[in-house]
């Protein structure tokens, strides 16, 4: 697989993740995609590619490259759990900032376009609908990371972007993933209460429309930081409710639970919903709001890779 050739390759880190597995699989039609974890592949599919590695392995990941010569990169492994990165600092740090340092550097030998998944709570929350061009504030250690990563990625590859996600809402496409509504219902079928923050704002996107954006982002023209966020902003009780009343799932049981203060907890901000207005303009993926991204999970509109 050494050199290029007609086929177009995608790398995808953090390939057992729930917004990887929505990428790889509609890049199946049209690229050579290959997945990058650190666990085995859990599935098999026509034109995907598993190499199971540890990202962090600098010599490693360069052989891949200098194996596979990838058009383009899409960034998503993370370590993305909030209050373990605000007790681990330091391998947040090696796996959030100095992967991406790494792939920065390997994407400008190669030539490789490079898309970063950046995180909605790299903003303070105070006032909400940030716009692409508002500065930064992190309020733990995690969103710091983030926040030091798209420095590190801005600018410094000639091709390259950053897309800061809202809150992902869907159902595992590929693997298993880290989706809230694969725990949200089976508590709800059991008849047990769910408590939901009602402090903490966000404009949920659907991870059929993400994994769609994300793959046209790989390919076109874009350059520089965007948003992917729904079109609606909700706090979170809200949406969980909605989202319990659409699945014919017992919306009481969803309550309004405030976690603050909980041992071990790191901050969250209040507001970080997203303004998607940049996105309209670049992305022929429409954003749509959460009834009409439900539509999409629900149906697994998707293309079929068998």
């Amino acid at each position: 697989m050494s050199g290029r050739d007609a086929a177009k390759r995608l790398l995808v880190t953090g390939a057992n993740g729930f917004v990887a597995g929505s990428v790889i699989s509609h890049a199946l039609t049209d690229w050579e995609a290959h997945a990058v974890s650190r666990s085995a592949t859990p599935v098999q599919r026509n034109r995907l590619f598993w190499h199971t590695l540890d990202t962090v392995d600098c010599g490693a990941l360069r052989g891949l490259f200098e194996d596979i010569c990838p058009h383009a990169v899409i960034h998503a492994a993370a370590v993305a759990d909030i209050d373990y990165c605000q007790a681990h600092q330091e391998e947040a740090w090696r796996v959030n900032v100095e992967l991406t340092r790494t792939l920065v550097l390997l994407c400008s030998e190669h030539g490789a376009k490079l898309v970063h998944i950046s995180t909605d709570t790299v903003f303070d929350g105070e006032r909400g609908r940030y716009r692409e061009e508002d500065a930064p504030g992190p309020v733990n250690y995690y969103a710091k990371t983030k926040a030091d990563a798209e420095s590190v990625v801005a600018g410094h590859v000639e091709s390259w972007v950053v897309a800061r996600l809202a809150l992902v809402v869907g159902l595992p496409v590929l693997g298993a993933g880290n989706s809230f509504l694969s725990r949200m219902i089976p508590v709800l079928e059991q008849g047990r209460e769910l408590g939901v923050p009602d402090d903490e704002i966000r404009s949920p996107i659907d991870v059929i429309t993400l994994g769609r954006a994300l793959l046209e982002l790989a390919e076109n023209d874009f350059t520089g930081f965007l948003h992917l966020a729904g079109n609606d902003v909700m706090n979170r009780h809200t949406m969980a409710q909605r989202i319990a009343e659409r699945l014919g799932l017992r919306k009481e049981l969803v309550v309004a639970r405030s976690p603050r203060g909980i041992p071990g907890r790191a901050p969250r901000p209040r507001d970080v919903s997203l303004d998607n207005g940049r996105a309209k303009q670049v992305l022929g993926t429409p954003m749509v709001g959460l009834d009409s991204g439900l539509d999409l999970v629900l149906g697994r509109d998707f293309p079929d890779s068998e």
